[in-house]
């Protein structure tokens, strides 16, 4: 069973995504800040980690690319989801390391995909 990340520190946006994933039969583990996703991507080796960058404490772009600078995770996939529409967001996002960049609000069926293409 793939498991996925969710790193996000909106309960609101938290419980969206996991309850889309969960239908689609993919385990779900969640962290509320960047710090907290990386220590959990670390001892829990996701599949992949969907990650917001608008949060306390460490944003979602420095995260990403604490994890894809650190050989433990670095084969992990990230996929950034974020409000942050602007090209220059997803350029440097993709620069950190994100293996694709989704703006909020995403929907089920586009989300499924973007997590399929970048396991496959």
């Amino acid at each position: 069973m793939t498991h996925i990340l969710i790193v996000d520190d909106s309960p609101t946006e938290l419980h969206v995504f996991k309850a889309m994933l969960e239908r689609n039969k993919i385990r779900v583990s969640t962290a509320s800040n960047g710090d907290e996703g990386v220590a959990k991507a670390i001892e829990m080796k996701p599949d992949c980690i969907l990650m917001d960058v608008v949060m306390p404490g460490k944003n979602g772009f420095q995260a990403t690319r604490d994890l894809s600078r650190n050989p433990a995770t670095a084969n992990i996939p990230v996929i950034i989801i974020t409000t942050k529409d602007q090209e220059t967001d997803k350029i440097w996002g993709m620069r950190q390391g994100a293996k694709d960049y989704i703006v909020k609000p995403a929907r089920e069926a586009e989300l499924i995909a973007r997590i399929n293409k970048v396991l496959s």
